[in-house]
């Protein structure tokens, strides 16, 4: 073989990969499919402006806001503010509260949510379902407001239904709910799932509705039951939906519901030992202090802990199931 075979032979791997690099690259991803970013674009830029920009704000967090200089010019303060969070007496009650309630939260709205869209799925008259699903989605809309005076119909001391019309029928003398910390440990729950049931439960059921029929059908002819149908098909089949709903609300789990929290307990003191939450409780002493910084700590923090939770979640998902895992 000649020295001019021999060169040729080595050259051409190094052609080969230059020329796959060439046609797999970002600019020549980019070139191909311009059409595509640029339909992108729009929704890329309103996503930079609202949502990555505003960002910059973090750095409150870290200084002494004085409204007079501004917030460029207001001095560091380093970790100061977070102290606020972490040396005050109720710093463990309002995280434990905040966890606590949205691990229940998240657990109602995904087990009662699956089980109401199967429910839902199984019914024969398709009117029926629509109709209860319908209803079932109309406390969605309604505002924490109309909500908290809904409850309050029902929970007030002296005209509310339960103490005038039910207690009174079971024997048991009325409740003062509102000063009884002990039963909001139950009443947040049922509202919150009351308020979010419809939500969850349509996006379950437009999964279930994905479902190809095929695999029902050869069910069916093996002799499959229903319930073995309902746990070897659709719920194996809307189990990513289900996990990247879960992943979503883990990573708000520092976060609550201020309206919840705040409206419908309508801020009654008595109740803070099993009501209050980072949210309330920062929003009641920024009130009281007035201060910025502490504030934009107490977000930064809950936001920093909700991006570890669900990497965290996503690492242990991909772990079990690497296929169901969201990244």
């Amino acid at each position: 073989m000649s020295d001019s075979t021999n060169v040729a032979a080595a050259v051409n791997p190094v052609k080969k990969k230059m020329k796959a690099r060439a046609t797999t690259g970002f600019l020549w991803t980019v070139r191909r499919y311009w059409i595509f970013y640029v339909m992108m674009a729009p929704a890329a830029i309103l996503l930079i402006i609202n949502n990555y920009i505003p960002m910059a704000g973090v750095l409150i967090a870290f200084k002494n806001v004085n409204y007079t200089k501004g917030i460029w010019a207001s001095p560091w303060v380093g970790f100061d503010n977070f102290k606020f969070l972490f040396s005050s007496d109720v710093a463990w009650a309002i995280t434990r509260n905040t966890i606590s309630y949205n691990l229940v939260f998240i657990v109602l709205n995904l087990v009662i949510a699956v089980a109401m869209a199967i429910m839902f799925n199984e019914m024969r008259s398709k009117f029926l379902a629509k109709f209860h699903q319908s209803t079932m989605f109309l406390p969605f809309f309604l505002s924490m407001v109309c909500v908290a005076y809904l409850v309050y119909a029902f929970l007030g001391a002296e005209h509310g239904f339960v103490n005038t019309v039910i207690l009174p029928k079971l024997g048991i003398e009325p409740i003062d709910w509102y000063t009884e910390p002990k039963y909001w440990t139950v009443i947040l729950p049922i509202v919150n799932t009351w308020k979010n049931l419809g939500y969850y439960t349509v996006i379950y059921m437009a999964a279930i509705l994905g479902i190809d029929h095929e695999y029902y059908e050869a069910a069916l002819i093996d002799g499959a039951s229903k319930w073995e149908q309902i746990k070897r098909i659709t719920v194996p089949l809307i189990m990513p939906v289900m996990i990247t709903m879960t992943l979503l609300q883990v990573g708000r789990i520092f976060y609550a519901d201020f309206g919840l929290f705040f409206q419908v307990t309508k801020n009654a003191g008595a109740l803070f030992p099993t009501t209050q939450v980072i949210d309330t409780y920062v929003y009641q002493t920024f009130l009281t202090m007035g201060d910025i910084g502490m504030s934009s700590a107490a977000g930064l923090y809950q936001a920093v802990v909700g991006f570890l939770l669900v990497l965290v979640t996503n690492l242990f998902v991909r772990k079990v199931s690497k296929e169901n895992a969201l990244f």
